[in-house]
């Protein structure tokens, strides 16, 4: 049932809800003005913003920073910084400025609170980690910004190396920075390997690889091939193949394993070459044409073959490097087949000490065989030799040579291997 009002009630309501009305227009237009004076940089309309709405804490932070970076006020600063955070203490950024600001006037005690403040705030932001890391440098508090370039590693890629660096300056202990700093991570441990690297850390970088390679977790193939090349580079085969088989069943190499009866890996080029690591490699050579040919081989299912289409080469450029001991006897076997030969020569294969370049055996030229022929020998290492290099080389080197060459059925193990040693041949044995 309608309750029906008097005129004077009436005017009563209309009153009280024109009154609300205005109240509502006269607040919110209050605070569009405060909004728009806030958004330009210049100090009055900062104050004015200020002044209409001083609860605000980010106007009062955009007046602090003004002063601060602009008016060159520190004091004035710090005064609307800390009306800024006492209205919200929950933002880090607030604190981080209030920080700069007590920097800026040598208050060390009051920049230290501020950062403590800021990384309450938000733990895991990546500037706020990264300046007071620095603070904390600065302040001779090495295990404190540890902590912090940790945040930092974690949370911001693009910080990563110079944080890994700074931290290597202060501490440069691997086993320290993998226990305090590094994320037990693949980009960060990978970080650090490449800064250990560029260092020539050498017995750090072969820790840091264990620790990537216990993750279990797949990465690129490239920085195993970069990292083996780096201990190849220092003279460390031995920690290069030991990587090598580490990483062979996180990245799906296991195929490319020696084995105690072949140490060539890929030798039948039944797998395809991976340009890296253990594996073949080769750069392009101007007169030479490589192919893994599917249509002629000894067994498997293909071979290398090699056109060599007239201009003078040292080599056909594709080649392994496989690890060795000194002073031990190995038998070599391979099978090849050639076509139409022209040229002084021809192609040789050449097994050489990878450091010194010294030769330890040089085939024969190979042509004039137009069925699969083999070419086996034993060879002795020097006492110093822990690495070789296979390859095929031309004989004389720089001549002119043309024809096509197929190869199959690479072969290396020690003398006193017990199955079937590789110098003797599989169809004589």
């Amino acid at each position: 049932m309608a309750i029906p009002l008097s005129n004077r009630r009436r005017w009563q309501f209309a009153f009280g809800v024109a009154f609300l009305a205005c109240i509502y227009v006269l607040l919110t237009g209050k605070e569009f003005a405060a909004s728009v004076f806030a958004s330009r940089a210049e100090l009055p309309k900062l104050q004015r913003a200020v002044f209409l709405s001083p609860g605000n804490a980010d106007y009062r932070h955009r007046l602090g920073r003004y002063f601060a970076f602009v008016g060159g006020d520190s004091q004035a600063a710090i005064g609307s910084l800390r009306a800024a955070v006492d209205l919200n203490p929950h933002d880090a950024r607030y604190w981080f400025d209030l920080a700069a600001a007590y920097q800026v006037t040598g208050d060390s005690s009051g920049q230290r609170a501020a950062l403590e403040r800021a990384l309450q705030a938000e733990p895991t932001a990546p500037d706020v980690a990264w300046e007071a890391a620095n603070f904390f440098l600065i302040d001779g508090d090495i295990d404190r910004a540890l902590r912090e370039f940790h945040v930092v590693i974690e949370n911001d890629n693009s910080l990563v190396g110079a944080a890994l660096g700074a931290c290597w300056r202060v501490r440069p202990d691997t086993d320290a920075l993998l226990r305090d700093v590094v994320p037990a991570r693949t980009d960060s441990l990978i970080s650090f390997l490449t800064l250990l690297t560029a260092k020539q850390e050498t017995e750090g970088a072969i820790k840091t690889w264990d620790r990537l390679t216990q993750l279990h977790e797949k990465f690129p193939n490239q920085h195993l091939f970069e990292f083996v090349r780096y201990l190849i580079g220092v003279r460390r085969p031995d920690a290069a193949m030991s990587a090598w088989e580490q990483s062979a069943d996180v990245l799906g190499l296991s195929a490319y394993l020696p084995t105690e009866d072949n140490l060539v890996v890929n030798g039948d080029f039944s797998l395809d070459i991976l340009n890296g690591g253990f594996d073949w490699t080769y750069v392009n050579r101007t007169g030479v044409r490589p192919l893994l040919d599917p249509s002629d081989f000894r067994e498997g299912h293909r071979s290398l073959s090699l056109t060599f289409l007239g201009p003078g080469i040292n080599d056909a450029g594709i080649q392994q490097l496989i690890p060795v001991h000194g002073a031990t006897t190995y038998n070599f076997a391979t099978y090849y087949k050639s076509l139409d030969f022209e040229g002084a020569g021809g192609p040789q294969i050449v097994l050489r000490d990878a450091y010194t370049g010294a030769p330890l055996y040089a085939s024969d030229p190979l042509k004039d065989a137009d069925f699969w022929k083999e070419v086996h020998s034993k060879v002795t290492t020097p006492d110093s030799t822990t690495l070789i290099l296979l390859a095929i080389e031309r004989f004389p080197a720089g001549s002119p040579i043309r024809g096509k060459l197929w190869l199959d059925d690479f072969e290396l193990a020690p003398e006193s291997s017990p199955d079937n040693p590789p110098g003797k041949s599989k169809d004589n044995p």
